[in-house]
C-alpha cells in the first residue's frame, strides 16, 4: 500500500470529490488514476461519502491512496477506518483527531493557516499540512512558513487552485495541491473530470530533476 510521500512523488495532486454519490464515484476515480492521480478523497459531506469510500477502497486501493476529507471528529476517523479508507483530510488542526488516525495506522493530512496551528499538527503526528484557504495563504505566506517548519514536512495548498496557480507555490516549497471545483464538480462526468485532470497534469512543472 501506497503512502503519502510515494503518492505524491507519484502525482502531487489530490482529488477531492466534494458531492460525489456513491453510484458515480468508480468511474471518476477510473478516470482520474488513467490521467496520473494518486490520491483521492471523498468530503464527508458528500452524499452516503462512506459508501463512496468503500467502493473507492476496494476497487482502486492497491493503485491510489483513498480517505475522506472535511473528517471533524475522532468517530468519524474510526468510520473512515472500517469503510477501507486510509487518508483524513481536516479542515482543521484539531489534535484529538490528528492522534485518532494515528492511533489506527492512518495517514493524517490536517488543515492549517498558522504556524501555531501547524506546529501543534505536526506534534500530534501529521503526515503532512493542508494550507487552507490558499486564497488566504498566499505563495509569500507559504514561503515565510517553509523558513520554520520542518524542511521534510508535506505541504499542500487547498482552496481555488487552478493549473494557472499551481507555479508559484511550487517554487516556494509546496509538496502538491488539493484539488476541488476546478477538478470535480457534483454532476460531472467521468469524461469531464478526465478532461479537467489533463489540464492539471500538464501545468505540473517537471519532476525529473
Amino acid at each position: 500500500m501506497i503512502d503519502l510521500k510515494t503518492a505524491l512523488a507519484r502525482c502531487p495532486l489530490v482529488a477531492i470529490l466534494r458531492g460525489v454519490k456513491p453510484d458515480e464515484v468508480a468511474p471518476i476515480a477510473a478516470a482520474l488514476i488513467d490521467a496520473g492521480f494518486a490520491i483521492i478523497e471523498v468530503p464527508l459531506n458528500s452524499p452516503d461519502a462512506f459508501a463512496s469510500i468503500g467502493r473507492l477502497a476496494h476497487q482502486f486501493g492497491d493503485l491510489a491512496l483513498i480517505g475522506a476529507g472535511t473528517v471533524l471528529t475522532p468517530t468519524q476517523v474510526n468510520d473512515v477506518n472500517a469503510a477501507g479508507g486510509r487518508l483524513i483530510v481536516m479542515p482543521h488542526a484539531d489534535t484529538e483527531v490528528i492522534k485518532a488516525a494515528k492511533a489506527a495506522r492512518m495517514i493524517s493530512l490536517p488543515g492549517f493557516s498558522t504556524p501555531t496551528e501547524a506546529f501543534a499538527a505536526i506534534h500530534a503526528g501529521a503526515d503532512g499540512l493542508k494550507l487552507f484557504p490558499a486564497e488566504a495563504g498566499t505563495p509569500a505566506i507559504l514561503k515565510a512558513m517553509k523558513a520554520v517548519l520542518p524542511p521534510d514536512m508535506p505541504i499542500l495548498p487547498v482552496g481555488g487552485i487552478t493549473p494557472d496557480r499551481m507555479e508559484p507555490y511550487f517554487q516556494v516549497g509546496a509538496a502538491g495541491f488539493g484539488l476541488g471545483s476546478a477538478l470535480y464538480k457534483p454532476g460531472d462526468t467521468a469524461e469531464q473530470v478526465a478532461a479537467s485532470a489533463r489540464k492539471f497534469i500538464a501545468a505540473l512543472p517537471s519532476r525529473s530533476a
